[in-house]
């Protein structure tokens, strides 16, 4: 049924312009005007669409991870960004909001933070 489909996730915003410049300018992002919002390039060829919506209210859960090489790396970057790391009570996270999963065998090591609409997104390390 599939077999020539091709895929892509949708999130909703409140505002349009703040997604545009967090996706494009914070995270550094192509990005392209398509069906009435913003298409979010990602790496690996895929894309985010990114439409307004009066009444958003963001998900309780990650609903985007992008899968880094070096976690340490990606949050200073992020931080020397604008981003604040969000912190979640029981996560184990340390200081600078990283989840060391890899080292307890706890999942990969995680961090997560959000886009102006208070998407929940994260950044994490798989494997050794």
């Amino acid at each position: 049924m599939f077999e020539q489909a091709t895929t892509f996730g949708g999130i909703s915003v409140d505002d349009l312009d703040a997604a545009r410049r967090f996706y494009g300018e914070t995270l550094g992002l192509g990005i392209r005007e398509a069906m009435g919002g913003i298409t979010v390039e990602l790496p690996g060829g895929t894309h985010l669409w990114v439409y307004p919506k009066a009444d958003h209210r963001p998900a309780t859960f990650t609903v985007l991870n992008f899968s880094v090489p070096d976690i340490d790396a990606a949050v200073d970057a992020l931080t020397a960004a604008g981003v604040t790391m969000a912190i979640y009570p029981g996560m184990h996270q340390d200081e600078r909001g990283i989840a060391r999963g890899r080292s307890v065998q706890r999942g990969p090591d995680i961090a997560w933070f959000t886009d102006p609409a208070g998407n929940i997104l994260s950044v994490l390390q798989e494997g050794d």
